[in-house]
């Protein structure tokens, strides 16, 4: 599942003198790490991934390493980091039930000495490996890992909104269509119940009630009965229903929620099981459903560029978020003027526009800026916004999706997000 991918520079002088010229750092800091710097400046940016190829989490491997790709090649082409081409190693992380195959991977782009892992997607992934990844000195970026993870190292980023940002917004989706009481089936790892306990806070803290799925009474990952867990969700008469789990436990759910009578329409589903459920489900089933995902859909011109690097592309979850990655820990080097993970480390905030600076959208417009030793702030594609104090977007927009009546939900509308 391994590929080294490298974009041939096409020479464009003005961007590498630029880049070149920020290895003295910007607004007059220091933030090169001395001697290890001036090393790292003479070794190329290597990059890897760790996403899911294999596994439950299967259909976020195309999109999420197309956008690492895109940034790379965007990157080579304006003249790459400190003159050199930037090199990416692409690993599979499969998922947290074959936990071996993310370490077997991780082992390997250690060896192959990058100094930046993107991934994992899943947040038990990302936790089984953080220790390793992080010890290295290695940065660690997740493109979608949205829970509190606990122990997080300083070298450890995300460009996904945290759960805090989604639970946010769906609990206050859930208030302001009207009901009163909701039912939350809630998957027992710890995407399932950190998202559950904001959207708890949330609706209790505007005079709502959450009738069922207090710690407790979640699910495990292994379930395939869930004629009792609805049954008991259900008998606490709730007005609506929000499922908080992955595909895999959803479908099942739903099938049981129409076995039992209750009208999906008050149902709300969250990123990771939002999908399309067409002809699975009788005409209308789902119609009215919402749901709610991190960011927004990415624009036409982006999926474009997308479809140059991967033809094939279906889906382009996190894409924004993985390319968004790329281009900060590259920027991130250009600004300290070395490849190395500690390097890279110390400038991730400032470019990510933490301290303030100029707007700037793509590599070459913000290696400019860099170069002329100006402050930046990075136009995410994905629209999040600089780092807060845990290495997490300080504010996102999370999307609003509608479910029709052929069962598949659409975009409707953004909604701005924080930590409640």
């Amino acid at each position: 599942m391994s590929r080294m991918f490298t974009a041939r520079s096409l020479g464009l002088v003005a961007a590498l003198s630029m880049t070149l010229a920020a290895c003295d750092g910007a607004d007059g800091d220091d933030v090169g790490t001395g001697d290890g710097a001036t090393e790292a400046a003479a070794q190329p940016l290597r990059i890897g991934t760790l996403l899911p190829m294999t596994g439950s989490l299967s259909q976020l491997g195309p999109p999420t390493s197309a956008g690492v790709d895109l940034a790379v090649r965007e990157i080579n082409e304006a003249g790459g980091v400190l003159g050199m081409d930037v090199e990416v190693s692409h690993k599979d992380s499969a998922d947290a039930d074959d936990a071996r195959v993310a370490t077997e991977s991780v082992a390997e782009l250690i060896d192959e000495k990058v100094s930046v892992v993107v991934g994992a997607a899943s947040a038990q992934v990302t936790l089984d490996v953080m220790d390793d990844v992080t010890g290295a000195e290695i940065v660690q970026i997740s493109p979608a890992s949205t829970p509190v993870l606990p122990g997080s190292s300083d070298f450890f980023f995300r460009t996904a909104p945290p759960d805090a940002v989604q639970g946010d917004v769906l609990g206050r989706l859930i208030i302001s269509d009207g009901h009163a009481s909701v039912a939350l089936l809630v998957l027992d790892e710890d995407y399932g119940t950190g998202l559950r306990d904001v959207v708890r806070r949330v609706v209790e803290q505007a005079g709502g009630m959450v009738t069922y799925g207090i710690p407790g009474e979640e699910f495990d990952a292994t379930e395939q009965n869930f004629t009792t867990i609805v049954d008991n969700a259900l008998a606490t008469r709730p007005d609506a229903v929000a499922i908080i789990a992955l595909a895999a436990q959803t479908t099942p759910i739903v099938a049981e929620l129409v076995a039992q009578g209750f009208d999906l329409s008050r149902t709300y589903f969250v990123d990771r099981n939002l999908q399309d459920f067409g002809d699975q489900l009788g005409p209308g089933t789902l119609e009215g459903a919402q749901g709610t995902r991190p960011g927004v859909p990415p624009s036409e011109e982006f999926r474009a560029r997308l479809l140059e690097v991967d033809p094939g592309l279906q889906s382009f979850d996190h894409a924004a978020e993985s390319y968004d990655a790329t281009m900060l820990a590259a920027l991130a080097a250009v600004r300290g003027g070395g490849t190395d993970g500690p390097t890279i480390q110390a400038n991730m905030a400032a470019v990510s526009g933490t301290g303030g600076g100029t707007e700037c959208t793509g590599f070459v417009e913000c290696a400019e800026l860099l170069g002329s030793d100006e402050g930046i702030v990075y136009q995410a594609a994905s629209g999040a916004g600089p780092f807060d104090a845990a290495n997490a977007p300080s504010a996102a927009n999370i999307g609003i999706y509608l479910f029709d009546g052929a069962n598949n939900p659409s975009f409707q509308r953004a909604e701005a997000g924080g930590a409640s």
